[in-house]
């Protein structure tokens, strides 16, 4: 079948693009890169010819501001933007990745601006699905990569679930091909600390960061990154500790001395 991947470059889009072309369907690219501005109405025309024949669109894009107005005016423009040039191209069904728990962290400025998203995308876009994710296994470290100043990486004291984001994809390509009629929720297999993970990345990696605890919002702080249990959730893939083993190439004897190298920023 043939699949557009809006947000093609990013850290979910490439390896979609990637899964998608090894099972055989035909992949259309669509993000800045290749000449789509989704921010930008003029985009249109050429964005409606580009999804000719396409069967499916999946949204992975990504808003680059955690402010709320900037956010939502992101997402907005974008749901809507490939929603209409989606219709007029005839395509079937579009495929949206999202956030577990968004609609309870009024708080959080991105998650507002999630919330915005499918809405946005619900009102505009033919055969919406939505896939609510947790936080992938890459978080941690790109918490630490962001968040970092003077050699200190102010992390928020949350806890959640992660998730492979190899895991993602695959579902994501699965509701994208027919195999779900609905909206699907996923998740890793264990409760973790970001904060810890935070400081096993920094050890692992052999980082000069010390990772301090930071407020989290009111919200992400009671739970609200957590799957809700009276909620049907998919759980699936490695932990957390299996995937950095992995990615890594180190043995379970390896992680034991990155958590001793690992003290010292502990604090």
């Amino acid at each position: 079948m043939r699949v557009a991947i809006a947000g093609s470059t990013g850290l979910i889009g490439t390896k979609l693009v990637k899964l998608a072309r090894s099972d055989g369907h035909d992949v259309v690219e669509v993000s800045r890169s290749s000449g789509f501005d989704l921010t930008d109405e003029a985009v249109l025309p050429r964005l409606a010819e580009a999804l000719a024949d396409v069967d499916a669109v999946v949204d992975v894009t990504q808003g680059a501001s955690f402010e709320e107005d900037e956010a939502v005016s992101f997402f907005r423009s974008v749901a809507g933007h490939l929603g209409q040039a989606a219709h007029e191209a005839g395509v079937r069904r579009t495929v949206v990745l999202s956030i577990v728990g968004i609609e309870e962290s009024p708080d959080y400025g991105y998650y507002v601006g999630k919330v915005a998203q499918e809405k946005a995308h619900r009102e505009n876009s033919p055969g919406v699905l939505v896939l609510r994710a947790t936080q992938f296994h890459e978080f941690p470290g790109q918490m630490v990569e962001w968040f970092t100043t003077d050699g200190v990486a102010v992390v928020m004291d949350v806890e959640f679930q992660p998730v492979d984001s190899a895991e993602v994809v695959r579902l994501l390509l699965e509701m994208a091909t027919g195999s779900f009629d609905g909206d699907v929720q996923l998740a890793g297999p264990r409760t973790e600390s970001l904060v810890g993970l935070a400081r096993e990345h920094v050890a692992a990696k052999g980082l000069d960061a010390a990772v301090k605890p930071g407020e989290a919002p009111a919200s992400m702080a009671e739970g609200g990154m957590l799957p809700r249990q009276e909620d049907a959730v998919i759980v699936r893939g490695r932990s957390w500790h299996e995937w950095m083993d992995q990615e890594n190439g180190r043995s379970r004897a390896d992680f034991g001395a990155w958590r001793e190298r690992g003290a010292p920023h502990s604090s």
